[in-house]
């Protein structure tokens, strides 16, 4: 499988900071690949995904983006735990947000703001304002404003972390479908143990002070998945006893 993404042996430490938040990093996501980063908080799991965007610049190693950028579409959009939306924008404008300094014209805008929402099926809501919204569909609106820009990777901190149980399980299933449809890489970051195992091909343990991969968890159980299935809730059980280890043995997480 072709990698979308390369890291190699990365490192970052804040100015000032006595020790590197995290070292040792390798990485490397295939086109096509849903990979999932679990680990405390303050494991350094967003600023992770701020190195890979080029929002972050690491301390050492190598970042490597094999990924083709133009002017008409940005080859990596970021989806965050609160989806952001204008509250003066309706739903529509709000997904246009991302386009914004794109060399696109007004038609080539509306089709993609039309197709985003149409994949979270979010058609109907598109002169909806943020305040006539649930939380999942704001949500929603998040990620149909990072499919717009037609990226090939998508970065996503958390981004079902404030729902409720029901919803949250309600857009895990819309991602799958997306994902399923579109063939974008995702890079996911949750501490949800069981979402993590739905969701992807291989879960990554980040913990250790510094921090650092302790482990990868090939996902084989087939899908589509079941939630309750032996596969899955063997593997969840596995990452959690090792994730309670690091807190037992002072992992620094």
């Amino acid at each position: 499988m072709a990698a979308i993404v390369e890291l190699d042996k990365i490192e970052l430490r804040f100015s000032g900071a006595e020790k590197s938040l995290f070292t040792s990093i390798d990485l490397s996501i295939g086109r096509g690949e849903f990979v999932i980063v679990v680990g405390a908080s303050g494991a350094g799991k967003s600023t992770l995904l701020r190195v890979i965007a080029g929002l972050v610049e690491a301390s050492a190693g190598t970042v490597r983006r094999n990924i083709e950028a133009g002017g008409e579409r940005r080859p990596i959009a970021m989806v965050f735990q609160e989806a952001r939306m204008m509250p003066w924008r309706n739903v529509r404008r709000n997904v246009a947000l991302g386009l914004e300094g794109l060399h696109l014209d007004a038609a080539e805008c509306e089709r993609r703001i039309t197709e985003a929402l149409a994949l979270v099926h979010l058609q109907d809501y598109g002169n909806r304002w943020p305040h006539e919204l649930s939380g999942g569909q704001r949500q929603r609106v998040g990620i149909a404003r990072a499919l717009a820009v037609e990226p090939d990777l998508l970065l996503m901190d958390e981004p079902f972390g404030a729902l409720d149980a029901i919803t949250r399980q309600a857009l895990q299933d819309v991602l799958l479908r997306i994902w399923s449809e579109t063939g974008k890489s995702i890079l996911f970051v949750t501490h949800d143990i069981d979402e993590a195992v739905y969701l992807g091909d291989r879960v990554l343990l980040l913990g250790g002070a510094p921090a650092h991969f302790v482990q990868t968890y090939d996902v084989n159980a087939p899908r589509p998945r079941q939630r309750e299935s032996k596969e899955v809730t063997e593997i969840a059980s596995r990452v959690k006893m090792n994730l309670s280890g690091l807190f037992e043995h002072g992992g620094g997480i």
